[in-house]
Order: C-alpha cells, then structure tokens, then sequence
C-alpha cells in the first residue's frame, strides 16, 4: 500500500463520513478506498474509523490523525507542485467555515475574488453561527466573531464588529426617541438571541456603564431578520454595523443614543496550530488580512 494513498483515503473518509462519498471525492472506487483505509490501520496497528451500518465514525486515534494528516498532504502537495514545470497556482480543497450573515455578506465575497486568482483551487464554505470544531469536522479555517476560546487555535485578527442601536423613521415618528438607556423600556426591542449580550444590552459613557435589560417580545436568531422587522416598524433593534450600512446611509434607518458607545468585537480568522500550516491556508488568510485592512 501507498502510504499516501491511504493517508488520502482516511481523510477524505473521515471528512465526508462516507466511504461513497470520498471515494467520488478521490475519483476511486468504494471498495478501493475502504481497502486503503484498512491497509493503513494494519500498517499504523490502530482502529481509525468506526464503521456502522448508517455511517463511518472517527475513533480517537483518527480524530488525532485527522488533526494532522491534512497539513501533511497539503505540504507535500505543495512541495510537488512547486517542483513541477506546469505547477499554476494552489490546488486542492480549501474547507471555511463562517457565521450566517457575516459569511453572506462578505466573506463570500472575498472567497469568490480568492477563487478567481486560483482556479485549480476549491472552495467549500460552510455558514454557521455555531462554532465548529475544525480538527473534527475537517475545517480549514474559520471567520469568528469574539474572542477565541479554544487554546488548539492560532488566530490573525482582521479588524473590530461595532453595533448600533437603530429604529425606522416611521416608528421614531409614533414613538419618542429614547434619550437614555433606561428610556428603551418604553419601546419595543428587537433581540438577536444570536448575540452573546442578547438579555443585556450595554451602553458606556465618559467611563460609565449603563445596562438594559430588553424585553422579550421579539426575538430571533438572525441580525437580517432584526433588521428587516426594524425597517418595517416593529420596534428597536441593537445589530452589528456591517448589515446596517446601506439603510442607514439612505436613512430607512436612524442610529439611536449617538452619544453613548458599545463595545466592539474582534474578528478573527482561526486555523489550527499545526507545526506547518499550509500555503493554500496562508495564502488566503493574508489575502483576508489585507482585504479588511481596505475597508
């Protein structure tokens, strides 16, 4: 047996969870990749995959091959690559995971203009405001939003999120704009449940702070949709400044309590800390760094 193919075998196997499924990853028969995968377990002496009836698990042991097996494939791949004449460019699967609305809004973007200047490149990126666990799960890289909290992770930082408390020119004309904090509990709020400050919303100024608790009446795990139900009326809402920007440059939106400040958030992009990370991995986490840095 190939050490290589078997390596290959055993990740795409354990990525996708399906013998079927790596092997029309590979471009290799089923039977040919669960044979591999055997051989690699005789040679290594250990169960990789726990097989079932319904689907393929990851053992303990193939959850730490699996944390380093994809560095090492993407490195040799790479040392293949630059030692060939025709070599164009990365090549590979490149696995990102983002949240909903930050992931539609802009890191599809980037990932589309990424994809565009490597085109042997593929791109599966993957939207949830869960946090994924990337050795696990077979991830890349992920775009966060908050401090991360897993010490496995290395992160970059890209910039800050900032929010803002905002309503429609049309509610504001039915109901008295709040002049304080404490003024929101004569209105209706919108909660994203989302947000980790979601049952308290926090305002500072000139080194105070100054807490509200919203009420309950609309809640909904989605910065859009707290939007959309601001722009039609319903009621205040507290959402980043990223989703807000076109409303409130053509003020369908007006930003509320000016005076007071929020806390920001830092944006990250997490990848794990292998001794080698690789090129495809740097290569868009510095076209990242320096695309928010344009912003």
């Amino acid at each position: 047996m190939d050490l290589i193919d078997g390596l290959k075998a055993f990740v795409a196997t354990a990525q996708t969870g399906s013998f079927t499924d790596a092997a029309e990853q590979l471009g290799i028969s089923n039977r040919l990749t669960s044979k591999y995968v055997g051989q690699l377990e005789e040679k290594l002496g250990v169960l990789l995959l726990q097989r079932t009836t319904r689907k393929v698990g990851v053992t303990p042991s193939g959850q730490e091959l699996l944390a380093k097996a994809p560095a090492i494939l993407d490195e040799l791949d790479e040392l293949l690559g630059a030692m060939s004449d025709d070599s164009q460019g990365l090549t590979g699967v490149l696995r990102i995971a983002a949240p909903v609305t930050f992931g539609e809004m802009f890191i599809s973007d980037i990932l589309s203009r990424f994809s565009t200047l490597h085109p042997k490149l593929s791109i599966d990126l993957r939207l949830s405001d869960e946090h994924v666990d990337l050795a696990k799960e077979g991830f890349d890289l992920a775009f966060r939003i908050g401090e991360p909290e897993i010490v496995t992770l290395k992160a970059r930082k890209l910039g800050e999120v900032t929010s803002l408390l905002v309503a429609s020119a049309d509610y504001l004309s039915k109901n008295k704009a709040p002049e304080t904090p404490l003024d929101l509990k004569m209105h209706q709020c919108i909660v994203d449940t989302n947000r980790r400050d979601a049952s308290r919303w926090s305002f500072y100024k000139n080194g105070e702070e100054y807490t509200f608790a919203p009420s309950r009446n609309l809640l909904v795990n989605s910065a859009r949709i707290a939007k959309e139900w601001a722009l039609n009326g319903r009621g205040i809402a507290l959402c980043p400044s990223f989703v807000l920007q076109e409303e409130i440059e053509s003020k369908m939106l007006i930003p509320l309590l000016s005076d007071y400040s929020m806390k920001t958030h830092p944006l990250y992009v997490v990848y794990l800390s292998h001794n080698i990370v690789p090129k495809k991995v740097r290569t868009l986490i510095d076209f990242a760094i320096e695309d928010f840095r344009k912003k």
